[in-house]
């Protein structure tokens, strides 16, 4: 979902190309060709052994008090009430905050269906403003590694405008949610920009486990709704 002003030369002419359209973000990966990059990323992606469930990985060599302490280092203090005795994963995301300097925070929850307002844009911002996407999400049961943010942005008679990945990391299980914020971007400006864009945004990890596929709708308006 990140955006950039379009050049003006594609207002004077009247068209514009992808790339003056184009919602680009800093420090990201971004393609157009989202799915040749998860292909080249299945290729390169090591082979790795069975996962192990954390509670038996905490609960070896308990009594050995340098082991411990190493563990701890490596993954933190881990509740083991947030620890199951199965060794996948669970990521919940439980909201996407919309900031933008001198308005109220804009704060989606994420329905269990994945279908945000269906009937409609899921929020509108106003074009040319700054805003920063913040992300609230748990885990618990065992460290999801290589945790990623993937979100692929359309708008009409376009095909593709942007799609961007960003690595937020890797995460134990613990009681209070994470937050992860993104850095600041700008909304596209003029009449190019402004109009009804469709977004895909997908929370995946090193094995490819998805944990939330959302498809929903925004619109860049001149005011603020």
């Amino acid at each position: 979902m990140e955006l950039e002003d379009e050049k003006k030369g594609g207002e004077a002419s009247g068209q514009t190309s992808d790339k003056e359209m184009g919602l680009s973000r800093k420090n990201s990966d971004s393609s157009l060709s989202p799915t040749e990059d998860d292909d080249e990323d299945e290729e390169k992606k090591p082979q790795l052994g069975p996962m192990i469930a954390l509670k038996e990985q905490l609960e070896k060599d308990k009594d050995d008090e340098s082991l411990r302490r190493w563990k701890e280092q490596l993954i933190g203090v881990v509740d083991l009430e947030d620890v199951g005795e199965t060794p996948d994963p669970v990521v919940k995301i439980l909201d996407l905050t919309v900031r933008s300097p001198n308005r109220e925070d804009m704060v989606l929850t994420i329905p269990d269906d994945g279908l945000p307002n269906p009937k409609g844009p899921w929020f509108t911002i106003k074009e040319g403003s700054k805003y920063t996407l913040v992300f609230n999400f748990r885990v618990t049961n065992n460290i999801v590694s290589g945790l990623r943010y993937n979100n692929t942005v359309w708008k009409t008679g376009v095909k593709a405008v942007d799609s961007t990945k960003a690595m937020l990391g890797t995460f134990s299980p613990q009681a209070e949610p994470y937050q992860h914020v993104m850095p600041e971007e700008i909304t596209p400006s003029g009449i190019f920009a402004r109009g009804s864009y469709s977004a895909r945004t997908k929370f995946i990890d090193d094995d490819n486990k998805c944990y939330l596929e959302i498809n929903y709708t925004f619109d860049i308006r001149k005011n603020w709704q």
